[in-house]
């Protein structure tokens, strides 16, 4: 679906593809390799090198306890050099399904397995330089079926947040992870402010 398809409001007109005149590879990394486009702008017609990172999809996944509690994860993230709050989540084994790789990941991290699931959709990251996709799922009557099954490289504490809860800690900052609030606008309103588009909303 293009921009131009969306109902009311201005039609877009899709940009040109830019033409691909060559690919050079990057470096290899343990999660992610890269690549370098040498692309020529449609517009200017002006050749330039642009980074592609080749990274697998990855999961995450919105999981209840019978009591409708979130899941949560809480680790150390090299990035910001902190701890953060998350839900369960991660890289998609190659050629596993998105669904198997969720219920994998949240049995690993947590511990805990789900009565049913349920397909989010997906989403990506940052198609800036970014190819990959987050697959986001619902998992429903999570019950605790062992222990962890942490690799060498990790160390996760699990926990359980209340929807209002998870919803303050969003509000506030203190769950700030773009892919856990993507995954949690599919179920919560997150609107900390409303516009007014012409037409009555139900505030709840």
């Amino acid at each position: 679906m293009s921009a131009s398809d969306g109902a009311g409001g201005s039609a877009i007109p899709d940009p040109r593809p830019w033409p691909r005149h060559g690919v050079r590879k990057g470096t290899e990394y343990r999660i992610f390799t890269t690549t370098f486009e040498d692309l020529e702008n449609p517009r200017t017609g002006r050749r330039m090198e642009r980074v592609v990172v080749d990274a697998p999809d990855w999961v995450n996944v919105v999981a209840l306890t019978p009591d409708r509690e979130v899941i949560v994860v809480k680790q150390h993230r090299f990035g910001v050099s902190a701890p953060t709050i998350e839900i369960p989540g991660g890289m998609i084994d190659p050629g596993e399904d998105p669904l198997r790789a969720a219920m994998r990941e949240l049995r690993e991290e947590t511990g805990y397995e789900a009565d049913s699931w349920t397909s989010m959709g997906h989403v990506a990251p940052n198609p800036a330089f970014l190819n990959n996709r987050c697959h986001h799922f619902l998992a429903e009557g999570c019950t605790l079926s062992g222990a962890q099954l942490q690799d060498p490289g990790e160390d996760i504490h699990v926990g359980t947040m209340s929807l209002d809860q998870m919803r303050a800690a969003i509000h506030d900052g203190a769950v700030d992870h773009s892919l856990v609030l993507s995954a949690m606008l599919r179920i919560l309103d997150l609107r900390s402010h409303s516009l007014a588009t012409g037409a009555e909303e139900d505030p709840r």
